[in-house]
């Protein structure tokens, strides 16, 4: 048998031959096989119950795999192009974080940019490491951040020759690509390992007119969203590992926070996407992306919009840029983004991924049609007509410098009081507050609350966006250091 036979599914293989065999369950899942809960059977089927099981040996063990699940990590490896591949399903969070937890500890540092996943700061919560932040540049017109420009990366590596890793988003949530090559290049050359969180880059392995992978550019680690563009279940996702990473060491490491009750719905769908991507996914993304700039033009053609693409693309802060991404700023017809995004749901049936203070994104994929793109084309036509406005005052900044006083570690678990949101005004937060989707927080444990902060989260809750993060639900109080002084020598770990 060929372990790099792309048209396997060895999970799914296994699944189907243990379903075959008509075992009688004496083990956990309680529901055994559905009999025991059928209004859930009814929900999912009998196919679906059937196949929610529990590890045994001839389905392997996802802690420990050495049949199926090892020749399904092998297969992933191999249509990736990474030495190594874990299968997850604990979501991208939890591949994210097993990636930061597997290269630093407390009070080793880490670059990377402030605009990451709130996994990425849960991860720097629970190892103890600092963050040196690149601030990325803003296009003033969208008000996004950027990527990371390659010289202020070599800027902090020369003030920060200890760090241990480099993590670059590859690419954000908006699209935009970081020259990670290059970057890799020199995180390596100064003995950093570096990292991608490509939660929504899975598709850049499938095509050659999308940007760089993270394994084909030279990374260490990567986490993969499979879920996302890839077609698996949500909260499948993959992890990624060069030849220089101990794949031992990374198992050790997922092992300490990952379910050892692991999904077969969710393992299987990983195989069978993989194999769908492998055989499949050039021709798939090739549909997406014409799909994605024939959306574009016509959304264009609206007026008002403005759906962005590759004249983004600098050479540096915006070294390319991912075309299947639909991102459109609504600020020219009058309405935040949220508003839009509200408006397509409650008025025209249309889900999109999220709405921000400035921009919409549609996220297309293999399961899109040309008829949904129709849709929503002529939704976002009619939300201009019946719903726009001329001279809103929009606040459009989606980037906040932060003043980081403490780790985030030390600061989530030290001392700390509620106060009203206008009180905290210079003190130190000690917990989360962002908007999600997309997850970049907007304040993290350590960083100071200015008047600029206060002011964007009374704005973003005025205008609908979901607030999550705090301990109060209602983000009108937040939690902050109790007492703090200024350490001389810089952040606190």
């Amino acid at each position: 048998m060929n372990p790099l036979d792309q048209t396997r599914a060895p999970i799914y293989e296994a699944l189907e031959q243990f379903r075959k065999m008509r075992v009688v369950p004496f083990d956990v899942p309680g529901h055994k096989r559905g009999r025991g809960n059928p209004e859930l059977t009814k929900l999912l089927g009998e196919t679906c119950v059937g196949m929610d099981v529990n590890s045994m040996k001839p389905l392997d063990n996802l802690c420990h795999p050495v049949s199926v699940i090892r020749e399904a990590e092998e297969l992933a490896a191999g249509a990736f192009g990474a030495a190594h591949a874990f299968l997850m399903v604990g979501g991208t969070t939890s591949a994210v974080q097993s990636m930061v937890l597997s290269v630093v500890k407390r009070g080793e540092k880490i670059i990377l940019p402030r605009n990451v996943h709130r996994s990425v700061m849960g991860a720097l919560v629970l190892c103890g490491a600092v963050p040196v932040y690149v601030n990325p540049e803003c296009d003033e017109r969208l008000g996004i951040p950027l990527g990371m420009k390659v010289s202020e990366v070599e800027r902090a590596i020369r003030a920060n020759p200890d760090a241990k890793a480099v993590l670059v988003n590859n690419p954000t949530y908006y699209g935009i690509c970081s020259d990670l090559k290059s970057i890799v290049d020199l995180a390596h050359k100064n003995g950093m390992v570096c990292l991608a969180d490509e939660a929504h880059g899975t598709h850049f392995y499938f095509h050659e007119n999308l940007p760089v992978s993270a394994m084909a550019a030279g990374a260490d680690l990567a986490a993969v969203s499979m879920h996302k563009s890839g077609g698996s279940l949500t909260q499948s996702s993959l992890l990624l590992a060069g030849p220089n990473i101990s794949g031992g060491h990374v198992r050790q490491i997922i092992n300490l926070t990952q379910t050892t009750s692991g999904s077969y719905l969710l393992l299987s769908s990983l195989d069978i996407a993989r194999r769908n991507l492998a055989l499949r996914g050039r021709e798939e993304f090739q549909r997406v992306i014409q799909m994605a700039q024939y959306a574009r033009q016509e959304i264009n053609d609206i007026g008002g919009y403005y759906a962005f693409s590759k004249e983004l693309v600098n050479g540096d802060s915006v070294y390319d840029f991912d075309v299947t991404k639909l991102s459109v700023n609504t600020l020219d017809i009058g309405l935040a983004g949220i508003e839009v995004y509200d408006l397509l749901r409650d008025e025209y049936d249309i889900q999109i991924e999220f709405g921000d203070l400035g921009n919409i994104l549609a996220y297309l994929s293999i399961g899109d049609r040309p008829r949904e793109i129709e849709r929503l084309v002529g939704a976002l036509s009619e939300v201009r007509r019946r719903f726009g406005k001329k001279g809103a005052a929009l606040m459009k900044q989606e980037y906040i410098e932060p003043q980081v006083a403490a780790s985030p570690q030390r600061a989530f678990y030290a001392p700390h009081r509620s106060l009203p949101l206008e009180e905290t005004e210079g003190m130190v937060c000690s917990e989360f507050v962002m908007c999600y989707p997309p997850g970049i927080p907007i304040l993290t444990p350590g960083e100071r609350v200015t008047r600029e902060i206060i002011d964007y989260i009374q704005y973003a809750k005025a205008k609908g966006c979901s607030m999550t993060g705090p301990e109060d639900p209602d983000i009108t109080r937040l939690n902050v250091l109790q007492a703090w002084k200024e350490e001389p020598h810089g952040i606190l770990v």
